[in-house]
């Protein structure tokens, strides 16, 4: 099966930056879509950013120009560069990835999560 390992989440102070990494790795015939989303208590998960293969960009509004999607085809990986944090952007932050696997087609997977709390 194909996995989404996280990384780069953690405490930062109001105005700090964090960025973070999800690779997919696996039976991967190809990715076609990958990015990012948060939920964070009492509220539903809700798109931050995605990008696809060829380089398109969805970003959410309250992104507002603080954060930059990116991505490495070769590793199939992709980056959230996130800046200007504020507290309302604490949540736990999920990839999400749209692959072909080469033996069951093409999937949605989910990374585990990585929890991003922005505090002083």
């Amino acid at each position: 099966q194909v996995q989404l390992v996280e990384s780069g989440g953690g405490l930062v102070q109001p105005g700090g930056s964090l960025r973070l990494s999800c690779a997919a790795t696996g039976s991967i015939a190809s990715v076609n879509a990958m990015g990012w989303y948060r939920q964070a208590p009492g509220k539903r998960r809700e798109l931050v950013a995605a990008i696809t293969s060829g380089g398109s960009t969805n970003y959410a509004d309250f992104v507002k120009g603080r954060f930059t999607l990116s991505r490495d085809n070769a590793k199939n990986t992709v980056y959230l560069q996130m800046n200007g944090l504020k507290p309302e952007d604490t949540a736990v932050y999920y990839c999400n990835a749209r692959v072909a696997d080469i033996y069951i087609g093409e999937r949605d997977r989910w990374g585990q999560g990585t929890q991003v709390t922005v505090s002083s």
